[in-house]
């Protein structure tokens, strides 16, 4: 109303910085410096709001129309009742109100509480050291050595017990050098082959996993999308020698798609049930579902999919039956299928031990890098899962996966309140529940002195104080 030509302009200016997206302009763009990613000049909030999305059109309407929805406003009898209200003048003298903690002691920063992350160094501990993501229906548990499992409402989509010991259940990712046959993982599970370096660190948004071996370095970037019911696991290898490597790089991860508690009564006939399909067409992408035992149970639907950025060599390759991947009397520390540099067999349809395996192999000059991004989503219908497959299908999805991820993660608690290092506190709380740790059990001596003598008599004062 004030400079038409100048507010055009100015979306000119919104839409060459990134602004405009599929059903208009996105909510805010944020030049803060302490709430822009590394690397980047602005940080855009990619949500559309319906409520401001009315409001743009009805601004615009009102202007290009010279007033007309400001003079409906002021003809309705209830506006026109309290129409005195709108002309009260702002008072003159307000004193701003200061906050308490305003007025204490030093405290951090808005940029240092974003540069903090929970950091490892190594991957044994007298626990695991676990960490949750999450967009508040899909689930994944990480630990610092690489275990964990995911979680789509109330379903495992992968098996995992309780093994502060082992901790090899999870989803994996294997690599192999195609001329040596030297196999690690992205983490220190499940191979449990020791690095020249190691490092994890947890972010609110993302977990981030390292480690060099030898001439390559790995990188892991593990996040769940803001969007979709699904997890970006996104594979970087860098080559720091003088030599050109090939690497082959395996997922791996065993299919529950079922409650916990029903998969750990009776895990051999929970397997009999999901069916497993690959299609090219997809990028070759896999799919699982289970067969509902009637009509009236809800479908469950779980897609795999690897996109690589790189120099690719070869065919795809896949694989759903465990017992061929794994081979006869090993486990998931040496399977025969990468440790023997067996080709995948492309096995699907009804199978009797479900997994979803795929593998790339990607050619790396010296001082290059490559990167695997694999996918795997959760619906509740077939039609559901293929369609979001078919949005993840570029490399363009994990960037925006990967801003999306970081924008709800701030978004989220600052509507919450919670600074980063309580949230950090809050995920070290998390380990204690999710693992039984001796570190928080008393000795054996005060259990002993505090059980008294036999069970029955030192029983009888607490039960007279209940009666």
């Amino acid at each position: 109303m004030i400079d038409p030509r100048e507010a055009v302009a100015n979306f000119g200016v919104l839409t060459a910085a990134g602004a405009k997206g599929r059903h208009g302009f996105y909510e805010a763009l944020d030049y803060t410096p302490a709430r822009v990613p590394e690397g980047a000049r602005v940080a855009i909030v990619r949500s559309f709001m319906a409520h401001h999305q009315g409001m743009t059109v009805t601004a615009l309407a009102n202007t290009l129309l010279g007033g007309l929805l400001r003079e409906r406003f002021h003809a309705d009898p209830l506006v026109q009742a309290a129409e005195l209200l709108l002309h009260e003048r702002m008072p003159r003298d307000v004193r701003p109100a200061t906050a308490a903690a305003e007025r204490a002691g030093p405290h951090l920063t808005e940029a240092s509480e974003l540069a903090l992350g929970r950091h490892y160094s190594t991957p044994h501990g007298a626990s695991p050291a676990t960490h949750i993501l999450s967009n508040g229906r899909y689930s994944v548990l990480l630990t610092a050595a690489g275990g964990g499992c995911s979680r789509w409402r109330s379903q495992a989509l992968t098996r995992w017990r309780e093994d502060s010991v082992r901790d090899d259940w999870g989803a994996f990712i294997y690599l192999r050098d195609v001329a040596s046959g030297r196999v690690w993982s992205t983490g220190y599970q499940p191979t449990a082959a020791e690095p020249s370096e190691y490092g994890v660190t947890f972010f609110a948004d993302r977990a981030e996993y390292s480690r060099r071996d030898g001439d390559l370095v790995t990188e892991l970037v593990v996040l769940v999308s803001a969007e979709d019911d699904g997890e970006l696991r996104r594979v970087t290898l860098t080559n720091a020698g003088d030599v050109e490597r090939e690497v082959e790089i395996t997922s791996y991860g065993e299919l529950v798609l079922a409650p916990d508690a029903a998969d750990a009564a009776h895990p051999a006939f929970s397997k009999l049930f999901v069916e497993t399909e690959h299609h090219p067409a997809l990028g070759g992408a896999l799919l699982a579902t289970r067969r509902r035992r009637a009509p009236e149970d809800p479908e469950l639907w779980a897609a795999h999919l690897a996109i690589v950025e790189g120099a690719a060599l070869g065919k795809p390759e896949f694989e759903t039956d465990r017992a061929r991947f794994l081979g006869r009397n090993r486990d998931v520390r040496a399977p025969i299928a990468v440790f023997e540099g067996r080709p995948l067999t492309g096995q699907a349809g009804a199978v009797l031990d479900p997994i979803f395996a795929l593998r790339r192999r990607v050619r790396i000059a010296p001082g290059s890098t490559a990167q695997v991004s694999f996918w795997t989503f959760a619906a509740g219908s077939r039609e559901a899962i293929l369609e979001v497959l078919d949005q993840h299908l570029h490399t363009a999805a994990c960037e925006r996966a990967a801003a999306l991820a970081w924008t709800r993660a701030q978004v989220q608690l600052r509507h919450l309140g919670v600074t980063h290092r309580d949230a950090d506190n809050f995920q070290r709380l998390a380990g204690h529940l999710i693992y039984a740790a001796p570190a928080l059990r008393s000795p054996s001596e005060v259990v002993a002195a505090g059980a008294g003598g036999s069970r029955t008599s030192g029983s009888w004062a607490y039960q007279a104080t209940c009666l």
